[in-house]
């Protein structure tokens, strides 16, 4: 038995839809960033779908990375479904990692965050340009790759503050069970809660 009344079902329900309905216009939006402008920019998406991850359940983590890898992959001009797979895994990992392990704090999605980003630009070096062996292949990685991979990082700020104002709006509140509140109250406060003495004649 859950402690949550039907109209705080329904509260948590629309909050639970419209929370996703903005995501994704959020995701739409970076996509349509990727796809103007010049060829030097964020992989935005990476961060955004690390942001998602970090405050959701593995389905829809995974889900929403290997959407955001199928836009990355149409934005960049890769092989279809390549970053869907490496965004899936790397989302999954997360909300692992922060349901279990680490809290919701911004250091803690900045260094995934860097990280994930940093191992997709290796990966796309390696597999589009190192290992042809083109000649002066070095200056792509350094000039191109790096670049990209900073700005990655410096756009994780923007996309932690966005959607830390979404969430705080309509990140619905966690409910505990009854068995989850007596069993997280110390013995020590249960001890001291005895039935009132009887008066004395």
């Amino acid at each position: 038995m859950r402690i949550r009344p039907s109209r705080e079902k329904k509260i948590f329900y629309i909050k639970t839809v419209s929370r996703w309905i903005v995501y994704y216009i959020i995701i739409f939006f970076f996509f349509a960033f990727m796809t103007s402008g010049t060829y030097l920019k964020p992989m935005i998406l990476i961060p955004t779908a690390i942001c998602i991850a970090m405050k959701n359940d593995m389905m829809g983590s995974a889900f929403t990375g290997a959407f955001c890898g199928l836009l990355t992959d149409i934005a960049c001009g890769k092989l279809f479904g390549y970053n869907a797979v490496l965004l899936t895994v790397f989302c999954v990992g997360t909300s692992l990692m922060f349901s279990l392990y680490l809290r919701n704090k911004f250091i803690n999605f900045l260094w995934i965050s860097g990280i994930c980003s940093f191992i997709q630009c290796c990966l796309d070096y390696e597999f589009f340009y190192g290992l042809w062996g083109y000649e002066d292949v070095e200056t792509i990685f350094r000039n191109t790759h790096m670049n990209s991979f900073a700005l990655t990082v410096i756009s994780s700020v923007f996309v932690y503050i966005i959607f830390g104002i979404v969430n705080r709006f309509l990140m619905p509140k966690e409910h505990l069970s009854i068995h989850d509140i007596i069993a997280s109250q110390p013995e020590a406060n249960l001890r001291q809660i005895k039935p009132p003495e009887s008066r004395r004649m």
